[in-house]
């Protein structure tokens, strides 16, 4: 098999196709096979259908050198995968020995001695010179099967619980004889510019990429910025990146937020608990979901001693001390309204921090002066109070989560 080899994914299922599960397998797939540094040019979703699979298998060699499929291998007359493998590659199935005593074993442990079916004894059947891959948690076992002009299928169960640690400690070994390097990745989290706004920023640095490269993704809430490298090893990687991402955080500066997977909340949450500032929330419009956030956090008790969701004007004024003047005269979603309920939610918790959010999430509730969309969010900090106005688009939930990031992200950038 020659080096820099190209892989097409092929996920086997008809009920993929109807949309009944959703194939993550294929992600998984895709995110491993970069990391080792081999191309995926094409993924393909087939039904359990012989005719389809072979032409599958037919217009995928085409263009790569391996196939991994997922899916089709279990007990039933719809799973076809493996035999297809064989069939595409003119190879004749064969009981290997090792597997059906292990799929026998598996049903002895489970006391089902009685409910192996031919099915599952067709599951150990593979072609007489494939190397057969272990399921230590199912019954189907996988296979790399080696074809003529250096092909090769490499069939895996579809359950993600079988398939990830599989590939992870069959797959890998196999495939790594074959690339000449690896490709190290890191992910820089930004919060507060748009994806256009910040390949602006950082135009030429991408312009001039090579090795490095770096590919910015927009999210539902932030943007990520990819820098990947490729290189012999993790460490030489590393050093690859290192200087690129300094220039990139010297553009973006405190809009880049953290590294990797960590989310906006956690962030927050430890900044609050590192400098030992308490806080409680309040909100209106957002329903709790400020609070869900800073709560998704382990530890977060240390810091964070109440939240309220004061809905009605009757409660902003009751549980945090709202002016009725400040609610007559300016109205619940104002910046008067925001301040007042962030202070008072601070002075009723004896927190150090207060935070409020208030606004019309829709689809309802506008006006020309103050349409759906429109939020204010009130921070009080040791004595000093500020409010920020956000008009945000989208629906309801749009809305809502927006208002919960944005919140928080005024919130760090503070601290």
């Amino acid at each position: 098999m020659k080096k820099d080899l190209k892989v097409e994914i092929i996920a086997v299922g008809t009920e993929l196709l109807l949309g009944d599960i959703v194939n993550t397998n294929a992600q998984f797939l895709a995110k491993e096979l970069a990391n080792l540094g081999i191309s995926v040019y094409h993924q393909t979703v087939v039904g359990d259908n012989e005719e389809r699979i072979l032409n599958a298998f037919e217009l995928a060699f085409k263009n790569c050198d391996i196939i991994i499929t997922s899916g089709g291998l279990g007990p039933t007359k719809d799973d076809i995968t493996k035999e297809m493998a064989a069939k595409y590659f003119n190879k004749e199935l064969v009981i290997h020995k090792e597997s059906l005593k292990a799929i026998e074993d598996f049903f002895k442990a489970n006391g089902k001695e009685g409910e192996l079916s031919e099915g599952n004894r067709k599951q150990a059947c593979f072609p007489e010179d494939a190397i057969v891959l272990k399921n230590n948690y199912g019954t189907a076992p996988g296979a790399i099967i080696e074809g003529g002009e250096h092909k090769a299928i490499i069939v895996l169960p579809g359950p993600p619980r079988e398939l990830i640690p599989m590939f992870n400690e069959e797959v890998v070994p196999y495939l790594k004889k074959f690339t000449d390097g690896i490709l190290v990745s890191k992910v820089l989290r930004i919060f507060g510019i748009g994806e256009s706004y910040m390949a602006e920023k950082i135009g030429d640095i991408i312009d001039g990429q090579s090795n490095p490269t770096i590919a910015p993704y927009a999210k539902e809430v932030d943007v990520t910025l990819r820098i990947t490298a490729k290189a012999s090893t993790k460490e030489e990687g590393n050093i690859l990146i290192e200087p690129i991402e300094k220039k990139v955080r010297k553009r973006l500066g405190e809009d880049i937020y953290g590294e990797g997977e960590i989310t906006l909340e956690e962030v927050v949450a430890q900044k609050l608990i590192d400098k030992k500032l308490t806080i409680a929330t309040a909100e209106s419009c957002t329903g709790g979901l400020l609070a869900g956030r800073l709560i998704n956090y382990p530890g977060i008790s240390e810091v964070f001693l109440e939240g309220a969701i004061t809905y009605s004007n009757e409660a902003k004024m009751k549980r945090l001390g709202v002016k009725k003047e400040t609610l007559e005269a300016y109205g619940a979603v104002s910046e008067e309204t925001a301040k007042e309920m962030a202070e008072g939610i601070a002075k009723a918790a004896g927190t150090d921090i207060g935070l409020s959010v208030t606004g019309i999430a829709g689809p309802g509730g506008g006006s020309e002066e103050k349409p759906v969309g429109l939020v204010y969010v009130g921070l009080y900090i040791k004595g000093e109070v500020k409010a920020r106005k956000f008009n945000f688009q989208g629906d309801r939930q749009k809305v809502r989560l927006r208002t919960v990031m944005n919140s928080l992200d005024w919130l760090r950038r503070e601290l």
